[in-house]
């Protein structure tokens, strides 16, 4: 068993305490975690295990010839192991004797000698169990990491709003590890302990019937301890499991936040939470303590005490000659493996029960299906012109609230469209849906007259860009960030991009120029450097359709103004969609929609809907003129 100790939380924390965290907890339990005061239904745990096997199955199933090449090579070693004490029985009753009697030591030399060529042989089956399995447990593993990964990273954003960053590092790091523990000892430590105690007791039978039933009356005795410790384990190392990732996901979420925890004074609250969460962590361990503190010397104890009872009965018949020193000698050394196997079965047991859990919540992510699936038969768009139409769209985010009740609009190609409205009028769903984060309730939403949802997903990438007031930035250089648009582009288009957009000053004066790197998020660069940094690298990837979704809401007004040269670039000759709260990007547009509740209360080109007496865009400009006042 592997387990991993915490320091606990200082004495002095109170147990109310703990209580009033619990409901706070549960926002970091990872997906098929077990809710201590929610039963998981009959039915979705058998589902749940017949999903874990399948999985299991494709990945051990392209490898089943050397699968059966690793059991070959464990029966060598453990029959080579196996022998070494019936040899020295041959040795002390055959070998010793003619040397006693002057007739030569011939026999034991040969004995020795196959005693040494056993050793010799097990070493090297071990080593090459260990090369082969090793290699094939990292291949294996190496597959299932970038399975997951992959198939996160196809998720849609849906799905990421509700499995935070700490349950993905979760499956990606503990619960790959548990499957690496079972591949690298669990299937070696099994089928070592069913060949010794399968093969132990067949020679205990066959060297004398009396003494090797004597030592399997322990054998009861062993089972009600074994499946004891399996019921109760099987409780404690699911716990366990649980507890650490509730303090993965909570070390994560804090460290990824650490702006608004320092700068809301949140240290003591997360103190308090992780203390909580690391409590449940160590008691889990303490009670998996317990279990083996109890269980390993139970074992221990049943196997002196036959040890003894074999040494005494074999004694007395050994000396009334009907059991001889050599059968005796071998009977004990046979008894010292033969109750080692109960502890590594149970110990491949606990393994499996951690890999299991690890294997069904691995399982559940793959078998989750993106809400935005390729199509089975993608069509085969022609030339990009960036048309867009919005069928009576309808969608939901929670089943019965629509937040667009049914969208009709069109936005002809080359257009530039600006949305305005109050926060919840529907703007970024909008984008979303354009960009097909997400897929309409229902209705339809078209691209130079194809359905999104009939577009392959690397021609839509192709076609639509999204920028976002996040501005996200990869670890990596400046140009790496920019050519992020467009991987393959060269050094002379990643400048041309930069020098278009207005970047190109402010890359040339860091101090690696672009291969300057922008550390964590770009922490190094400016709000507006990021946001002239994400404009060059949607300029680079040249889309159909832009959509800017708050695109400068985080810049100061003259950051602003500096953008809006670059702004101007990057929407001209392409449809784009511009989402803001400042009326200075909005000014750009050659249309205007006000939204409300999902509806458009007004739809014309800017300078006509300012006139409009007592419009909502015309008092929003009003309100954006006496805010710069």
């Amino acid at each position: 068993m592997t387990t991993t100790q915490q320091t606990p939380p200082q004495a002095s924390e109170p147990e109310k305490a703990q209580d009033e965290l619990q409901p706070e907890e549960q926002k970091w339990r990872g997906l098929f975690e077990e809710d201590p005061d929610r039963e998981i239904s009959r039915a979705t745990s058998i589902r749940l295990k017949e999903d874990s096997r399948k999985l299991l199955g494709e990945l051990l199933r392209p490898y089943k010839k050397l699968i059966w090449l690793l059991v070959a090579i464990v029966i060598v070693e453990n029959a080579a192991r196996l022998a070494v004490p019936y040899l020295v029985h041959l040795g002390i009753d055959n070998g010793i004797p003619p040397i006693l009697a002057g007739e030569g030591s011939q026999e034991l030399v040969t004995i020795v000698i196959v005693v040494l060529a056993s050793a010799l042989l097990q070493a090297f089956a071990r080593q090459l169990f260990l090369m082969r399995s090793g290699r094939l447990g990292q291949t294996i593993l190496l597959g299932l990491r970038k399975r997951v990964f992959d198939h996160f990273q196809r998720l849609s954003p849906a799905f990421h709003d509700k499995f935070t960053s700490g349950r993905v590092i979760s499956r990606l790091t503990s619960d790959v590890g548990v499957i690496d523990e079972m591949l690298a000892s669990g299937f070696d430590s099994l089928v070592t302990a069913v060949l010794t105690l399968v093969g132990t007791s067949i020679i205990l039978l066959t060297l004398d019937v009396k003494l090797g039933l004597l030592a399997l009356l322990s054998f009861p005795a062993l089972l009600i301890l074994t499946a004891w410790f399996r019921k109760r384990s099987a409780a404690v190392y699911r716990q366990t499991r649980e507890a650490v990732v509730l303090v993965i996901v909570h070390f994560v979420e804090s460290m990824t936040g650490i702006r608004a925890v320092q700068a809301f004074r949140r240290e003591p609250r997360n103190e308090e939470i992780f203390h909580g969460v690391n409590d449940r962590y160590r008691k889990a361990n303490l009670e998996a303590f317990r279990l083996n503190a109890v269980f390993m010397p139970a074992i221990k104890g049943v196997g002196n005490i036959t040890i003894v009872a074999i040494l005494a009965y074999g004694g007395y018949q050994a000396y009334h000659g009907h059991v001889t020193v050599g059968v005796l000698t071998a009977f004990l050394l046979y008894l010292r493996q033969f109750f080692e196997p109960l502890q590594d079965i149970t110990q491949f047991y606990n393994t499996f029960l951690s890999a299991s859990a690890a294997l069904e919540k691995l399982s559940g992510v793959l078998n989750e299906t993106p809400d935005v699936p390729e199509p089975i038969k993608p069509a085969k768009p022609g030339p990009a012109h960036g048309h867009l139409e919005l069928r009576n769209v309808r969608f939901e985010y929670v089943d019965g609230v629509p937040v667009l009740p049914g969208l009709q609009l069109d936005v002809p190609a080359g257009q530039t469209l600006a949305l305005v409205g109050t926060t919840g009028a529907g703007k970024t769903t909008i984008a979303k849906l354009v960009a097909r984060f997400y897929d309409p309730t229902s209705g339809h939403l078209l691209l130079d007259g194809v359905d999104l949802r009939d577009l392959a997903e690397d021609d839509l990438r192709e076609r639509v860009v999204m920028v976002t007031q996040e501005n996200f930035l990869f670890t990596g250089s400046v140009a790496d960030n920019i050519r992020f648009g467009k991987p393959g582009a060269t050094m002379e288009e990643v400048v041309e991009a930069a020098k278009v957009i207005g970047a190109h000053d402010f890359i040339t004066a860091l101090p690696n120029g672009y291969e300057t790197a922008v550390e964590k998020r770009g922490s190094r660069l400016s709000a507006g450097q990021r946001q002239l940094v994400a404009f060059a690298r949607a300029f680079l990837a040249n889309p159909a359709v832009l959509i800017l979704d708050e695109a400068t809401s985080s810049l100061d007004i003259p950051s602003e103004r500096l953008i809006q040269r670059a702004l101007r670039t990057i929407l001209a000759d392409r449809t784009a969609i511009v989402i803001a709260h400042r009326l200075s990007t909005v000014e750009t547009a050659d249309r205007v929609l006000v939204l409300e509740h999902g509806r458009i209360i007004e739809d014309g080109a800017p300078d006509r809907l300012i006139t409009m007496d007592d419009g909502h865009y015309a008092g929003l400009h009003q309100a954006w003129e006496d805010s710069l006042a």
